[in-house]
């Protein structure tokens, strides 16, 4: 589960480091995104000059997985924070993992409008995950 929880916080990463900086670009990214398990949907927004990703929903398994990591409510956690434009229209920031109570660098890519996918690293590349994180549809 903390496993699962950590990929999912990565790839949620990795998902917003990958856009280009334009405006429009950034917009394109705005909205709920979910977890390839459907147990964690985060919510990207502006924030100051940066983009965020804060939990809007998750699964009872997920909330008691981040309860057990010292996270004590995940539903307003911020995952995703400070992520700014970096190389080749890639976003770059730090993903707060509930679960294990770390933060962890990563980075986004948008695949399409709908799908992105997301990469995190523990420590300089060295355990990496990627997920395709989906768009929730309102």
């Amino acid at each position: 589960m903390i496993q699962r929880t950590l990929i999912s916080a990565l790839i949620a990463a990795a998902a917003v480091a990958a856009l280009p900086a334009s405006a429009n670009a950034q917009d394109a990214i705005y909205g709920v995104w979910r977890n390839p398990k459907n147990s964690v949907h985060i919510d990207i927004q502006p924030c100051g000059q940066y983009l965020c990703g804060r939990v809007v929903w998750a699964n009872a398994n997920a909330r008691e997985d981040a309860r057990k990591g010292g996270t004590k409510e995940l539903i307003g956690s911020q995952l995703l924070r400070n992520f700014s434009p970096g190389k080749g229209g890639a976003w770059k920031g730090k993903v707060f993992v509930p679960d294990l109570n770390v933060t962890v660098s990563g980075t986004a890519e948008l695949l399409d409008n709908n799908t992105l996918r997301a990469r995190g690293c523990v420590f300089a590349g060295i355990g990496c995950k990627s997920q395709n994180w989906k768009r929730v549809q309102s």
